[in-house]
Order: C-alpha cells, then sequence, then structure tokens
C-alpha cells in the first residue's frame, strides 16, 4: 500500500475514496480496482459514518465532484482518474485522457421559439427536471439531430454486463426519412453540474446490449448561461469517446424572433 498523504480539509467521501485508491495503488498503475466492502474498510479505519447508499460514495466523484487532488495528482501527465464500474458492487480507477465536456463559449446560438407550457414551468422540480421537460416540449433533440424523436422513457435504470448498473436521464427512439431507427441516450445536467465522459461510455454500452439494431447517438444537455441550453453529441472513435458535435439553442417569446435572426439561419452551413 502506497503511503497515505494527509487527509485534512477534505469531506468524507473524499477521505474515503483517497484511503482507497492508495491502499491499492502502485506507483505507475493506470488501473486500480476496488470493491463495496473496501469502502466499509476505509470508514472504519477513518472513524467515518458511512452513507445508507453506499453506492453515492463512487457515483459522486463518477458524475458530480472531483477526486482527491492526492490521487488527481498519480495520472500520468495528459490524464486524469475516472471511475468506471466493472461488475456488482466493483469498480475501477482508470487513467484516461483529460475530456473536456464544457460548452464551448464562442459558439454561436440559436433561438427556438419557447413551446415550454407555462405550468410546467411554475412547477418543474430542479435544473435536471426543467431542462428535460424543456428538450421535450420544444422537440429540441428533433431539431438538433435531424430525426424525428419520441420519447421512449425516462430515468431509465438497468443493468449492463461488465459494467453493473447504468442511469440514463432520458431515452428517445428516433426514424429519420429513410426509414432507419436510431436510439438517442440523454443525459441531462444543471449549470453547475459536470458532464462526465463515464455517462456517456455507458450509454454506448447500454445502447449495445438493450438496443443492438439501434444506431446509437448519445446525447449530453446542459444549461448555460442565462437559461439557453447546449447540446452535444458523441461518438466512438480509436481514441474513445469524441464530441462529434455541439449547438447552443436559446428559447424565447415567439415575438423575439427577427426577420434579421432567421436570414442569420437561412444564410448558416453545417
Amino acid at each position: 500500500m502506497a503511503d497515505l498523504p494527509a487527509t485534512k480539509k477534505l469531506n468524507r467521501y473524499q477521505q474515503i475514496m483517497e484511503r482507497i485508491f492508495f491502499r491499492h495503488y502502485k506507483d505507475g498503475d493506470h488501473d486500480v480496482a476496488f470493491e463495496r466492502t473496501d469502502m466499509e474498510l476505509a470508514s472504519q479505519e477513518l472513524g467515518i459514518e458511512l452513507p445508507k447508499n453506499l453506492g453515492d460514495i463512487p457515483y459522486t466523484f463518477r458524475y458530480r465532484g472531483l477526486l482527491p487532488a492526492s490521487i488527481r495528482a498519480k495520472a500520468p501527465e495528459g490524464e486524469d482518474w475516472i471511475i468506471r464500474s466493472s461488475g456488482r458492487s466493483r469498480y475501477r480507477f482508470v487513467a484516461t485522457t483529460i475530456v473536456n465536456i464544457t460548452p464551448n463559449k464562442l459558439l454561436a446560438e440559436t433561438k427556438i421559439p419557447d413551446a415550454t407550457p407555462g405550468v410546467i414551468t411554475m412547477y418543474a422540480l430542479g435544473d435536471e427536471q426543467a431542462l428535460l421537460a424543456k428538450l421535450r416540449y420544444n422537440r429540441l433533440i428533433d431539431i438538433f439531430t435531424g430525426v424525428a424523436c419520441y420519447s421512449l422513457q425516462s430515468h431509465l435504470r438497468t443493468t449492463v454486463p461488465g459494467i453493473g448498473q447504468v442511469e440514463t436521464d432520458e431515452i428517445y427512439i428516433g426514424i429519420d426519412r429513410r426509414g432507419a431507427h436510431y436510439i438517442f441516450p440523454v443525459q441531462a445536467k444543471g449549470s453547475r453540474d459536470k458532464l462526465g465522459i463515464v455517462q456517456i461510455e455507458q450509454d454506448f454500452a447500454l445502447c449495445a446490449d438493450k438496443f443492438p439494431s439501434l444506431i446509437c447517438r448519445p446525447i449530453a444537455a446542459q444549461f448555460i448561461e442565462d437559461d439557453s441550453i447546449a447540446l452535444f453529441e458523441f461518438e466512438e472513435s480509436a481514441n474513445g469517446v469524441v464530441i462529434s458535435s455541439e449547438k447552443h439553442y436559446r428559447l424565447v417569446p415567439s415575438d423575439n424572433l427577427t426577420m434579421a435572426d432567421l436570414d442569420t439561419y437561412r444564410a448558416r452551413t453545417e
């Protein structure tokens, strides 16, 4: 076991993950495996009370927060650690090329007449729920992909061989003008959350396992400044998951869409 760094100023989840990582890490490692029992042991050693849902600890660092600096410092140059599931109650720290899924501040935006029912806007709970509703009522997945899309299921939770449990915020089925069928898993994030490459990797795995005959096109959506919406599409390459398309949309009252705006959109090329 590597020497354990000081754990001052870390919250309890960070302390637990730090203890687990340095228990198993050896210099030069790119892949560090651990299990659910490691979290229980680390909490006992540190005198930390565990949450009722142990899975919330790795979930936090897979999708919401940063791993402690002491762990990140052990990643090879140009890489960072992510946490992948490797089966039921099994996980791995994996050093991988840094992929920043953040909206491009220089990207032009497109105004869309807002079709969100007022009552939905009034009662939407939280950024993620509000974002999913706006995507659905304004047909933004259709507009972004150029495919007629239909919501199949919200908040899909299932298991995938070799990974374990995965979650997707919404699943759309699409049909194009040729009659080809698509599957669009959608991950939605509020303005303060981060989009993680692990979620997109899991969406590709979900498509391959549950919808192998459909064309898989994972989508991520995020609120950005002034409630604009950034949409990303991903594809798999020799270097892993990459962003294939990004567009920004602003939902506006219909009288805010001018002829000058329409002239600009007509002049655009892909």
